[in-house]
């Protein structure tokens, strides 16, 4: 299981989701280009102290992330507003990339096509959509569930 945020806008957002990522120990790839600068001295601060235990893996560009995803085997999981179906239909494997979009855009539409499954988090519908990071967390909290990760947690 692994995240992967796709050209992020906001720095202080990727620094939420290298925590994430940190906590339940699953890689974060960035694709780029960012919207920010990225640099070390920029995510150390927005990551605080958890950017060194985030496992994380820069793409040049979106070919260079699907590239090396389909020949991992990976499945993409594209966390969208325009998906059908809920994030809790879904049965995930430890395989998966979740992926998200860019804050003020999403995703266009051949990195929409290309994904193996989307899926959505159903909210109020007069509101448009979840912050990624909160989004990010209700997916990967639930294929945690699914796949019994909280189990091998280290309780403090």
């Amino acid at each position: 299981m692994r995240l992967a945020l796709y050209q992020p806008d906001i720095p202080q957002n990727t620094g939420a989701m290298m925590r994430l990522a940190a906590c339940f120990r699953v890689p974060l790839e960035i694709i780029e280009p960012c919207g920010f600068p990225f640099d070390e001295k920029r995510l150390k601060r927005t990551a605080m102290d958890y950017g060194d235990a985030c496992e994380l893996i820069r793409h040049v560009s979106w070919d260079a992330f699907l590239s090396a995803s389909r020949s991992a085997g990976r499945r993409i999981v594209l966390l969208t507003t325009s998906a059908s179906s809920t994030h809790l239909a879904l049965d995930y494997t430890s395989a998966d990339t979740l992926l998200l979009g860019r804050e003020s855009h999403g995703v266009p539409e051949n990195v929409h096509a290309a994904a193996d499954s989307t899926v959505r988090i159903p909210i109020a519908g007069d509101l448009r959509s979840l912050n990624v990071v909160i989004a990010a967390a209700m997916v990967l909290g639930e294929a945690g569930r699914q796949l019994g990760w909280f189990n091998q947690l280290i309780l403090k």
